[in-house]
């Protein structure tokens, strides 16, 4: 890279973004690609240099000292790939929670003993430079063929596969209780710290039914529900604190008189979380509908990115109880 170049390296570029949709996109022209639960990472490499950073622009370089022989897995004199890193749980799939174990780390002495704990691959999905060149105008597909000819793949770098069956892949993705998937215009450039509908992500949502045992205020109005479910000792579990979903602005500024009646002073969890900070109490009768994006169980059997999809009638006639694991 010339010496403006190496500039990207110290001020990492913003990369381009997905946007959320609920179904597959209309036309042939689209590329489909598996959504790998991970941490985005971008590996900038020239000469004897390679530095990664995520896509907030936050260095991870130290993190992941198993990439930073780059020419091992890659064909080029210097690059800058994009991709996604994973790493898996027990049951074979990739795992939030385990791949934290590794970006969480903060003290670099632990480094070293959490890469023997915890594996990582890297999965390669786009290229923007190479050799001198920059190759984010070109097409999608045009960077998917280079890259397959640049990247030496193994256990450690992957390049993610393309597929043209989006409805197939998205329903083996389905079955394989993976994320979801990604869905690209095969034509599409890619667009510096963009977010835009030319990169579709369709992700698979779990459901869940669960108390609410408490809430937090804003200036007076309710902002949050504390959320919990039931072991099979009749405990009371905390599972997150809820603010987003599906409710109008109109329906959280009811909710403070309905919560009047059954609030409570004591906390009707079996354990306090630190979530759960300036929460008001009410006595667990009323519930709500949950969509989520995992269910961490190794992770205080808590939900990731919860959403409120309704508040239901009650009483139930049933409660709401921990799922068992498949």
């Amino acid at each position: 890279m010339t010496k403006k170049r190496a500039w990207y390296v110290d001020q990492p570029i913003e990369p381009f973004e997905p946007v959320t949709a609920d179904r597959l996109p209309d036309g042939g022209d689209w590329l489909y690609q598996i959504k790998w639960d991970g941490v985005r990472m971008l590996v900038y490499a020239d000469g004897d240099r390679c530095e990664l950073f995520n896509r907030h622009g936050n260095r991870r370089t130290d993190l992941y000292p198993e990439l930073l022989d780059w020419r091992s897995y890659c064909k080029a004199q210097s690059v800058l790939l994009d991709g996604e890193i994973i790493a898996l749980g027990p049951d074979g799939k990739p795992s939030f929670h385990e791949v934290m174990r590794r970006d969480g780390i903060r003290r670099l002495d632990r480094v070293q003993q959490a890469s023997r704990d915890v594996a990582i691959t890297y999965m390669v999905f786009d290229l923007l430079f190479c050799d001198g060149q920059w190759w984010m105008e070109k097409p999608l597909a045009e960077r998917q063929h280079k890259l397959n000819e640049l990247i030496a793949q193994s256990g450690l770098v992957q390049v993610v596969p393309s597929y043209s069956d989006g409805a197939l892949l998205l329903e083996v993705t389905k079955t394989q209780k993976l994320e979801g998937i990604v869905a690209k215009k095969a034509d599409s450039i890619y667009s510096l710290g963009c977010k835009d509908n030319r990169w579709l992500k369709i992700k698979h949502w779990g459901d869940a039914i669960a108390v609410i045992g408490g809430y937090t205020t804003n200036g007076g109005i309710v902002n949050a529900l504390v959320a919990g479910v039931y072991d099979d000792a009749g405990k009371l579990h905390f599972i997150g604190k809820v603010g987003t979903g599906r409710l109008k602005r109109s329906e959280w500024a009811a909710l403070a008189d309905v919560f009047a009646p059954i609030r409570r002073d004591t906390c009707p969890f079996a354990q306090r979380h630190r979530d759960m900070a300036g929460a008001v109490w009410v006595e667990p009768l009323l519930s709500m509908r949950l969509s989520y994006a995992e269910w961490r169980w190794q992770e205080g059997r808590q939900l990731r990115q919860p959403m409120i999809e309704a508040l239901l009638p009650a009483p139930l006639t049933e409660l709401p109880r921990f799922p068992h694991p498949e």
